[in-house]
């Protein structure tokens, strides 16, 4: 029904997080779309470094990055004359971010109030899901500075080279019970990292944007931000969960 309601001839792209239930489902609803003659292309997205390995990013997962993805291609699908132009600017967004996440303490199911993995409480749960899926790895608890470094450094060892003069949107995403102060002492310490690196942070998103029910912790995000994608970030946008004037 949405696909049919956004539909206005000139086709429809579906832009969601890699994970297998969605993207099923969205398969089954392509093929519903085609077999009414409404075109649809896909654009995946997997900014999750933690998840997977840059030589296999079709099996990484989709988290925070979704934010600023989404708020591009919203952008985009203003400026772009055709969605042949469409699906190259968001693919070129999503390209261009990365992120990975941290977990202090596991999400719960809200059905039956369990919590959706175990975590010592002297550790941390390293690349989880944004639906409560546990962590690649388990690291010792360690101060807001040392954990800071640590998911920059997995961003800037991926395959997306960000160095000296790029400019970088950054989002620190609280999990939904890291609070607004604990996400700023992170982006402290990040913003002093890239400044050491003379890495340039165009803008900011700071808050509960991306949540799971009752998880502590928190997810890093850059999008490398060129002059194509730029005007696109810079442009107004307003809806329920973020808005720029």
């Amino acid at each position: 029904d949405a696909t049919r309601a956004v539909n206005k001839g000139q086709g429809v792209l579906f832009l969601y997080g890699n994970y297998a239930g969605d993207v099923m489902n969205f398969k089954i609803a392509a093929q519903l779309a085609a077999a009414e003659g409404i075109r649809v292309e896909t654009v995946l997205i997997w900014d999750d470094v933690a998840s997977a390995p840059p030589s296999d990013k079709e099996s990484r997962r989709g988290i925070a990055g979704l934010i600023p993805i989404v708020k591009l291609a919203g952008a985009a699908a203003e400026k772009a004359t055709d969605l042949e132009e469409l699906v190259s600017l968001v693919t070129l967004a999503r390209d261009n971010t990365r992120s990975v996440g941290v977990a202090l303490s596991p999400g719960s199911i809200p059905a039956t109030g369990m919590p959706t993995f175990e975590l010592d409480e002297d550790s941390i749960g390293i690349g989880m899901g944004i639906h409560g899926e546990q962590g690649v790895g388990v690291d010792k608890m360690m101060t807001a500075d040392a954990l800071a470094d640590k998911l920059v450094d997995l961003i800037l060892a991926d395959d997306l080279p960000i160095g000296s003069g790029d400019e970088v949107l950054v989002l620190i995403n609280s999990l939904g019970s890291t609070t607004m102060m604990e996400c700023l002492i992170v982006l402290k310490r990040v913003k002093a990292i890239l400044t050491e690196k003379d890495i340039k942070i165009y803008d900011v998103l700071l808050g509960p944007l991306v949540t799971c029910q009752e998880m502590a912790g928190l997810s890093i995000s850059f999008t490398k931000l060129d002059e194509t994608l730029k005007p696109l970030w810079d442009t107004p946008c307003s809806s329920l969960g973020y808005t720029k004037l």
